[in-house]
């Protein structure tokens, strides 16, 4: 088992990694709109989804993933009135490739974001 960190994405807000390889298989933290220093990044759904998008593509190349190695996806939204915008983001990281996915809402994410995902790929 590997812990996997990088400068790159924002560092754990509590006693966790940002990921962790077991078996060829990297296994992400949440990443929500954090920037790299810790900033909040404000604004709705879409600005709110890029943001963990660039924190996960940063956790998945220390990792030695990708977004094309991603097998599963999980999604937890505050608001599923939110889904269709967020999926709309969604397919920019994701165009061809379509790696499972279960998308959940929930009452509260950590500093209120609306958004948090974490995914599972394999390693190249």
């Amino acid at each position: 088992m590997k812990s996997v960190h990088t400068d790159n994405a924002p560092a754990a807000i509590g006693p966790y990694s940002q990921g962790i390889i077991v078996n060829n298989m990297f296994y992400s933290s949440g990443q929500i709109p954090l920037t790299p220093d810790g900033t909040l990044v404000k604004g709705g759904i879409a600005v709110q989804a890029r943001q963990v998008f660039k924190n996960l593509d940063a956790v998945l190349q220390a990792a030695g993933a990708s977004f094309e190695t991603v097998v599963k996806t999980v999604v937890f939204v505050k608001n599923m009135d939110d889904f269709a915008v967020l999926n709309e983001v969604y397919a920019e990281y994701f165009p061809v490739h379509k790696p499972a996915r279960s998308t959940v809402e929930v009452s509260r994410l950590p500093k209120d974001v609306l958004v948090e995902i974490e995914v599972i790929a394999l390693v190249k």
